[in-house]
C-alpha cells in the first residue's frame, strides 16, 4: 500500500496536478476520528440495504453487512485522514459511517480483502487476482466502474467473505408460509420431535421470555455464531442487539436446548445491490475530493447445512484539487569546477577531499 501510494504522488507531481499547499492524497502519520453516513434503499422484492447498524429501520426487509463501512473506513484512514464531512453539508449516512461502529477488526483478517488506488487497468487486475487468491471469487461490480487510466480517479474496494457448517445439519422440516403477509411456502430447516439428540449442541439458548421475545444462539464448526432474535419492536439493528446481550444476561431459566425444545428456521437465499446516493456527488470538507460513485452488495444463503455470504463494496472518487505549478527542472550537472568529499555514515569529518577544475587533465594521472 505504501508503494503504491508513493507511486501515486510521483504520478501526480509528474503530471503538475497536486498544488503544494493542498495534495488531494497524502496527509502521513496522522490520526484518524470518527466520521459520518446513511443509506437509500434501491432493492427488489421490498428490501433495503442499510449503510449502518444506526440508521433507522426502513420498511420490509432490511439488511446490513459492514463491507461499504470497511470501504469508508479505508478512505478515512489512508485518503483524507479525518471524518468525511461535506462541503455541501453532511448527510445522515455520513454522520453515521463515521462513528464506525464497525471495523475490520471486528472480523478475522482472513475474511475480507480491501484495496485502493489510481483507477487504472492493472488496478482491476490487482484486485481481480486478490480476491481470486483470497477467496477463489471473482467480482459482481468492477465491470461496473471506468478503470481507463486516470490520475485524478480513486478507487476504494472491499469483499467480506464467510462460509460455515452447523455443528451437524439441522433436519429438513416441511415446507410452510411466513408471517401473514404472503402465502406461499417456504422451506424450512430445524428440530422437530422426530429429531437426533445430537441436534442439540448446536443450538444455545438466549432466553425465552414469551411466544413472542426469545432469542438462540445457532454453533457452528467455527467461530462464527449464527443469533435469531424473535420480536416485534421497530429498532435500529444496533438497539436490537444490545436488548440481545441484555436479555441474555438477566435470563435466569434453562439455557440449554433440550428434548422438549423445536426449532424452526426459514432457508433463505438473497442476492441484493444499493448504491447509497445521499454520499454520492458530494465534495468532501478539507480533503479535495468528490465521491462519484458507491456500491454494495450482499450475497447471502442459509440452509441446514451453514451459511454462506459474499459481499463486495466501492466507491469512486475524484481528486478535485486545481492544478499546481510545474515543479522545477533542477539540473545538477558537474561539468566546472566542483568539490567531492568522502565521508564515513556517523561521522562528523570526511576522509578524503578533492576540488576538481580540469577533469580531463586530471584523469591522466590515473594509474596505468
Amino acid at each position: 500500500m505504501k508503494k503504491l501510494l508513493g507511486i501515486l504522488i510521483v504520478l501526480m507531481l509528474l503530471i503538475g496536478t497536486i498544488p503544494t499547499s493542498k495534495a488531494c492524497l497524502f496527509k502521513k502519520n496522522e490520526k484518524t476520528a470518527p466520521a459520518i453516513t446513511q443509506t437509500i434503499n434501491r432493492q427488489n422484492a421490498d428490501a433495503s440495504i442499510l449503510a449502518t447498524m444506526n440508521d433507522d429501520m426502513q420498511k420490509g426487509n432490511t439488511l446490513w453487512v459492514g463491507t461499504f463501512q470497511i470501504v469508508w473506513n479505508e478512505v478515512i484512514d489512508n485518503l483524507v485522514h479525518h471524518p468525511i464531512e461535506f462541503i455541501e453539508g453532511t448527510t445522515i449516512t455520513a454522520k453515521n459511517l463515521n462513528k464506525r461502529e464497525f471495523n475490520k477488526t471486528d472480523i478475522s483478517e482472513n475474511s475480507y480483502y480491501t484495496k485502493y488506488g489510481i483507477v487504472s487497468p492493472k488496478l482491476k487486475k490487482e484486485i481481480e487476482k486478490g480476491i481470486k487468491e483470497k477467496f477463489n471469487e471473482t467480482s459482481d461490480i468492477l465491470d461496473s466502474f471506468d478503470f481507463t487510466y486516470n490520475p485524478m480517479k480513486i478507487f476504494v474496494y472491499a469483499m467480506l467473505k464467510k462460509d460455515f457448517k452447523f455443528l451437524e445439519p439441522f433436519d429438513k422440516l416441511s415446507d410452510g408460509v411466513f408471517g401473514t403477509i404472503n402465502n406461499e411456502k417456504v422451506k424450512y430447516f430445524g428440530i422437530d420431535s422426530k429429531s437426533s439428540g445430537k441436534l442439540y449442541k448446536n443450538v444455545s439458548v438466549l432466553f425465552y421470555n414469551s411466544d413472542n421475545d426469545y432469542a438462540v444462539k445457532l454453533n457452528t464448526k467455527t467461530n462464527d455464531k449464527v443469533i435469531l432474535y424473535r420480536t416485534d419492536e421497530i429498532k435500529k439493528f444496533n438497539e436490537y442487539f444490545e436488548d440481545i446481550k441484555s436479555k441474555d444476561k438477566e435470563y435466569n431459566d434453562r439455557k440449554y436446548f433440550g428434548n422438549y425444545d423445536r426449532l424452526k428456521v426459514p432457508d433463505i437465499s438473497l442476492y441484493l445491490i444499493t448504491n447509497f446516493k445521499d454520499v454520492e456527488g458530494k465534495n468532501i470538507k478539507n480533503a479535495n475530493f468528490r465521491i462519484d460513485k458507491t456500491i454494495e452488495t450482499i450475497d447471502f444463503k442459509m440452509d441446514n447445512e451453514g451459511v454462506k455470504l459474499k459481499s463486495e463494496a466501492a466507491m469512486m472518487m475524484t481528486c478535485t484539487a486545481m492544478p499546481g505549478p510545474k515543479p522545477q527542472i533542477r539540473y545538477y550537472y558537474f561539468d566546472k569546477d566542483f568539490v567531492l568529499f568522502l565521508i564515513e555514515d556517523g561521522k562528523n569529518v570526511p576522509y578524503y577531499a578533492m576540488r576538481i577544475t580540469d577533469v580531463a587533465n586530471l584523469n591522466k594521472t590515473g594509474k596505468k
